[in-house]
């Protein structure tokens, strides 16, 4: 089996099994930070969510609820700009919301287009006593960290983020 590669002279060439690992090693050295990266979301995703299915909420209604706790109503576009939810989940996670009594559906008197968002007083109070829960129990894991850490590892996701997203 080979493999095609840029060599040094910016020409294709054909490697062996070996040179392409050496190759690997050597040009693709962000592979470990991908995969650390992708370890520690899925650490993180773990130990969150597990903790606000317990307090009864799934982690998309948390986002909703912590999101749209403690603010002025706001519009579907703002909460998909503001929340993790993808466009496409976005109506469907908040249909079942309303259905739940956690959000109401207001008229937006300057866009008859658009629609307010808000919570209920069902919502709010499931925010009121979530979100301080939840924060303190992800507390727990970022106390581990000093604020060096914290800071260090904040720089870094920033800058890793901008050669993504200009």
């Amino acid at each position: 089996m080979s493999f095609d590669a840029t060599n040094s002279l910016g020409l294709e060439t054909e490697l062996d099994i070996g040179q392409y690992m050496d190759y690997i090693s050597t040009y693709m050295n962000f592979l470990p930070i991908i995969k650390q990266l992708a370890r520690a979301y899925q650490g993180f995703e773990g130990y969150s969510s597990t903790h606000i299915r317990g307090l009864g909420l799934l982690p998309v209604q948390f986002d909703v609820i912590a999101t749209l706790g403690n603010q002025p109503p706001i519009t579907y576009k703002q909460l998909g700009e503001k929340t993790l939810i993808s466009k496409s989940s976005l109506t469907g996670v908040v249909e079942r919301m309303v259905q739940k009594g956690f959000i109401a559906i207001l008229e937006n008197p300057d866009d008859a287009r658009s629609h307010f968002l808000t919570l209920t007083v069902k919502g709010q109070k499931i925010f009121e006593k979530a979100f301080p829960e939840h924060l303190q129990h992800l507390e727990m894991a970022f106390q581990k960290l000093s604020k060096k850490q914290m800071k260090e590892i904040e720089e870094s996701l920033k800058t890793l983020k901008s050669i993504f997203i200009s």
